[in-house]
C-alpha cells in the first residue's frame, strides 16, 4: 500500500518521522511517497505544493499530513482548505476522547465531530463593497448537507454509536442554517434506530463545558465544525491529542488538527500523539485492525505510565525518546 506523507512546516517535519518510525516497528505494509508542502516550501519554490504531490494524492488516494503555516490576514489560503477542496474530501471527522494521564478537569469523554468540508464561509466567497465594507457569503446547500449528516448516521449505526446531534443557529440564520436542520432531521427519519436531537451552536459551547458526556456524535457545518473541534480538543488536553480525517469518496486525508508550532521547530520537543493517533485511524481505515489497536493500546499505555512523555504531558522527554518507548511497548503487545 503507497500512502503519501507530507511533513509540512515548523515541527511537522519531527512527528512525520515518528510516523514511519512506528510503521516499520508495526511491520505494516505501506511505502511512504514523502511530498513537501507548505510556507517553508514557498519560500524556496514560489509553490506552496511541490510538483506532483496533487498526481499522487488523486492516484493513490491515502494520505498523512504534518500541519502546515498559513499567514493571518494576508497572503495565500490555508493549504488544508485547498486541499479538501481539490480532493473533495467533503468530512471532517475528529474523535475526542480522554487519555488516561493527560490532566484535566473531565473523565470519559468519547464523542466524534463530523464537520461538513466544502462550503460554509469557508468557501471564501467574499469582497470589498468599499473600502470600509467587505461582504462574506455563507453557502449551505440541500445535497452536502445530506451526504454530512448521512456520513454521521451511517459512523453511528456501524460504531453501536447511541446518538447523532445536528449544531446550527437556525434560530437567526432561518434559511441557511434552517436548510442544514431541515436536511438533518429529513435524513434522521432514515435511522430511527438512532436517537437524534438538535442544539444551538452556542448552547452547544455551554453544555460541552458544563457536561461533555452527554454527547455522542455532533455533525454540524464548516466554520462551527472547526470552532467546535478546538474546544472538544481543549477538553482532553489540548490539540496534541487530536486526530483527524478530511475523508471524500475517492481521498483520505489524515493529519494532526494542531499548528507548525515554530518556536520548538528543530529542538525535538514536540508531542507526535496526535498524528500517530490519525496514523491509528488510518490503519483501522485500510483494514489493518490489528496493527491500529497494538498502536492505540501502545499509545495510551505509554502515556497513562507517564514515565518517558513530553513535556506538555507532565514529562520531560524528547519527542524521539517518546516515541521509541512507544515503539518499545508495542514489543510486548
Amino acid at each position: 500500500m503507497k500512502v503519501v506523507l507530507i511533513p509540512g512546516d515548523g515541527i511537522g517535519k519531527e512527528i512525520s518521522e515518528s510516523v514511519k518510525k512506528v510503521s516499520n516497528a508495526l511491520a505494516c505494509p505501506i511505502e511512504f511517497l514523502e511530498y513537501q508542502a507548505g510556507a517553508e516550501y514557498a519560500k524556496e519554490h514560489e509553490s506552496l505544493l511541490q510538483d506532483g504531490l496533487m498526481d499522487a494524492i488523486l492516484e493513490n488516494k491515502v494520505v498523512i499530513k504534518g500541519p502546515t503555516a498559513t499567514p493571518i490576514g494576508k497572503g495565500f489560503r490555508s493549504i488544508n482548505v485547498q486541499l479538501r477542496q481539490e480532493c473533495n474530501t467533503y468530512q471532517n471527522i475528529r474523535p475526542i476522547q480522554s487519555i488516561e494521564g493527560v490532566k484535566t478537569r473531565y473523565e470519559n469523554i468519547d464523542i466524534v465531530i463530523f464537520r461538513e468540508n466544502s462550503e460554509d464561509l469557508y468557501l471564501g466567497v467574499e469582497y470589498m463593497c468599499d473600502n470600509d465594507t467587505s461582504h462574506g457569503i455563507k453557502i449551505i446547500t440541500r445535497g452536502a448537507t445530506n451526504r454530512i449528516v448521512k456520513a454521521a448516521f451511517e459512523y453511528a449505526k456501524k460504531n453501536n454509536r447511541k446518538k447523532v446531534t445536528c449544531v446550527h443557529k437556525a434560530n437567526i440564520m432561518k434559511l441557511t442554517d434552517g436548510l442544514f436542520l431541515e436536511e438533518f432531521e429529513n435524513v434522521a427519519k432514515e435511522y430511527p434506530e438512532i436517537e437524534s436531537d438538535a442544539v444551538i451552536i452556542d448552547a452547544l459551547c455551554m453544555k460541552l463545558v458544563q457536561d461533555p458526556t452527554q454527547f455522542d456524535v455532533l455533525v454540524t457545518e464548516n466554520l462551527y465544525g472547526d470552532i467546535i473541534s478546538d474546544l472538544c480538543a481543549g477538553l482532553v488536553g489540548g490539540l496534541g491529542f487530536a486526530p483527524s480525517v478530511n475523508a471524500g469518496d475517492d481521498v483520505r486525508i489524515y493529519e494532526a488538527v494542531h499548528g507548525s508550532a515554530p518556536d520548538i521547530a528543530g529542538k525535538d520537543l514536540a508531542n507526535p500523539t496526535a498524528i500517530l493517533l490519525a496514523f491509528e485511524m488510518l490503519l483501522r481505515d485500510s483494514g489493518m485492525e490489528d496493527s491500529a489497536n497494538r498502536l492505540k493500546r501502545a499509545i495510551l499505555e505509554t502515556i497513562k505510565e507517564g514515565k518517558v512523555v513530553t513535556q506538555d504531558i507532565g514529562g520531560n522527554a524528547t519527542c524521539s525518546a517518546f516515541v521509541d518507548a512507544i515503539i518499545e511497548r508495542l514489543q510486548t503487545i
